[in-house]
């Protein structure tokens, strides 16, 4: 048994495992779909359409409008537009 070969994937075991439980903010960018009542209608980065509020102040969006898109700490209920391409 080589000590140094198993030593180094106890470290990678270790670093993979840490990267898959870290969490982070995402901004990525979509495209409105429509509007309705409860808010945008967007597409996530997986493809899902999800209905977010806008927290930019005075400002008005259109169907098809592309907009940046935050997902804070990985939290989809979080999902909110935070710009404007």
């Amino acid at each position: 048994m080589n000590y140094k070969d198993e030593i180094i994937r106890s470290i990678q075991t270790m670093v993979d495992r840490r990267i898959a439980n870290h969490k982070t903010d995402r901004t990525y960018r979509s495209v409105i779909q429509k509007i309705t009542s409860k808010g945008y209608v967007i597409l996530d980065d997986t493809g899902s359409e999800r209905t977010v509020k806008c927290c930019i102040p005075n400002v008005s969006l259109k169907a098809g409008q592309s907009v940046w898109v935050k997902e804070p700490m990985g939290n989809l209920k979080a999902l909110h537009i935070c710009g404007v391409v």
